[in-house]
């Protein structure tokens, strides 16, 4: 029998791992597994995915996999100690930002049920090399994790994350299953005006890293009514070398042609592009904001909305439910995507 603390054990250890990885400790037996090359075939695949950006995701994974945070979530879910009718998870995962779903990966072993992924094109290579260090750890693993490229079957049900049209693809072939299925989401940020340079710094954490592609950057910022842009643009300059990605600097010259010929009114820092907008996603390079007049009306902006909304930060979390700026890209491994509770899902289905 494979127990959960077994499960917790080893997963805390390949936390450790990482940590070393990240740390430059590079003789362990485990970096065999994580080598420059797994990066380098990494950023090959998706230009998107920098070292920096990749390193940034590791740290986030390393924050999740503490011991006492393992164990803490196995005695609130009431994890069961052995699983004796395991299931299959099919675990379809986006690619948009690097090991976008390690949380997933993390919830199904940790609740006993056996790992199938389905990985995005553009992010194949390391979830597969984290998988093998943690077999090497715990090679009981093995058998609870497999990988495909094919069309996904023998599974007992599905985890899958994607766009609003992918969703809708995801409901009809896999509606039959028991299911998790996500879309866009998006994250905001609420501001009163009275934030320090040093909170508008750590707020850029939250815009810029991955280059805003991930469902918990902030896309959309809520100000107060007649708001002054200057502050803001200042403290922005710290991540002025986003523009040094090829891409994404095409992203903005491209918005930036659009607005002038549109006539689109917008505050320009010289690599990102603010416009009033009432729609959450905005594009690379670009973000979007809109004003309020008082807190009540924010609130019910914020309310209607919430389907749209993937996480919402605010200086020292002083808004509701939301993050300290800086930390939408650190989540605990219960901050579940699109708010749905995977751990539950998960043990409901031992029956």
């Amino acid at each position: 029998m494979f127990h959960l603390d077994q499960r917790i054990n080893a997963l805390s250890q390949l936390g450790q791992q990482l940590n070393n990885l990240l740390e430059g400790y590079y003789k362990q037996q485990y970096a065999a597994v994580f080598t420059e090359e797994v990066m380098q075939q990494a950023m090959r695949a998706n230009p998107w995915f920098t070292e920096d950006n990749i390193r940034l995701m590791l740290r986030s994974i390393v924050a999740m996999l503490k011991p006492d945070e393992l164990t803490k979530i196995a005695k609130q879910y009431a994890i069961p100690v052995t699983i004796n009718q395991a299931k299959t998870l099919a675990v379809i995962m986006a690619g948009n930002v690097p090991l976008v779903g390690f949380q997933d990966f993390i919830h199904v072993l940790l609740c006993g049920h056996s790992f199938l992924g389905k990985l995005s094109h553009q992010d194949r290579f390391l979830l597969p090399a984290i998988a093998n260090m943690l077999i090497e750890i715990e090679p009981r693993f093995e058998s609870l994790i497999s990988f495909t490229d094919h069309r996904i079957s023998n599974f007992d049900a599905v985890i899958a994350t994607g766009s609003d049209n992918s969703g809708r693809y995801f409901d009809y072939y896999f509606g039959k299953y028991p299911h998790v299925i996500r879309r866009n989401r998006h994250g905001v940020a609420i501001l009163n005006g009275n934030e320090s340079d040093e909170a508008l710094h750590q707020l850029g954490l939250d815009i810029f890293s991955y280059f805003g592609l991930g469902c918990r950057n902030v896309s959309t910022l809520f100000v107060p009514k007649d708001y002054n842009f200057e502050k803001l643009l200042q403290s922005f300059e710290a991540y002025s070398t986003v523009a040094d990605h090829v891409k994404y600097f095409n992203n903005y010259e491209y918005y930036k042609s659009i607005f002038l010929i549109n006539g689109v009114q917008h505050y320009d820092s010289g690599f990102v592009l603010l416009r009033a907008a009432e729609y959450f996603g905005s594009p690379v390079a670009v973000l979007h904001y809109q004003q309020y007049e008082d807190e009540g009306i924010l609130n019910e902006v914020i309310a209607l909305n919430k389907n749209k909304i993937q996480c919402t930060v605010s200086d020292k979390a002083w808004y509701s439910n939301s993050y300290p700026f800086g930390k939408a890209q650190f989540p605990a491994l219960t901050d579940y995507a699109d708010g749905i509770d995977t751990i539950a899902f998960l043990l409901r289905l031992n029956g």
